[in-house]
């Protein structure tokens, strides 16, 4: 009898595990950026006006839900395969160990502090810290409000920002070259996102 019991006891726990599983809402999954058709690029001005654009063809990132129901964004960008268009001497300078050192520091990396998820929406400051050649600083990059109500699925999340190189110890080229280095994107993503 108390076998018999204990695993109807064990069943009806069982199951009221099961029921409560269903009740309780499930974690939206991750959504990725589609590097297929999204786009990062930056741009930086010569001491004479002179703009210099390049882009970063290569990256990987996340929009990741967190359990409060807001999400974080994580990108790892590859500085080795950074390109200025048609400017071969161009990239291999900035892919040097005067600018980016992609030798020593093949990727930059973003992680954003927690934000509420209609700043995709809304737009807005989207906080985090930025690791580029090493050095980690705080990093604040400005989210444009979205053209329609899924951003990102419908279309792009415009993104921009800037740094100083000095910051990251990216000091050469000063008489030729500003400081300030402007981060641009259009991003898409692929898989859920509310």
């Amino acid at each position: 009898m108390r076998r018999t019991t204990a695993r109807a006891w064990l069943r009806a726990q069982a199951a009221l595990a099961l029921a409560a599983a269903a009740l309780v809402p499930q974690a939206h999954a991750q959504a990725r950026f589609d590097d297929g058709q999204s786009w990062l690029g930056f741009e930086v001005y010569t001491r004479f006006g002179q703009r210099v654009a390049g882009e970063f063809p290569s990256f990987q990132g996340v929009v990741e839900p967190l359990p409060d129901g807001r999400q974080q964004v994580r990108l790892r960008v590859a500085t080795s395969e950074a390109v200025i268009p048609d400017r071969p001497r161009y990239t291999a300078w900035m892919r040097g160990a005067s600018f980016f050192d992609t030798v020593r520091h093949p990727w930059m990396e973003f992680v954003s502090d927690p934000y509420p998820a209609d700043l995709l929406r809304k737009g807005g400051p989207l906080h985090g810290r930025l690791t580029l050649r090493g050095v980690t600083r705080p990093q604040r990059l400005e989210v444009l409000p979205a053209a329609c109500a899924r951003p990102g699925l419908d279309c792009g999340i415009q993104v921009n920002g800037s740094i100083d190189r000095s910051d990251f110890d990216m000091r050469q080229w000063q008489v030729a070259l500003a400081d300030k280095v402007w981060l641009l994107a259009s991003l898409q993503l692929r898989g859920p996102v509310e």
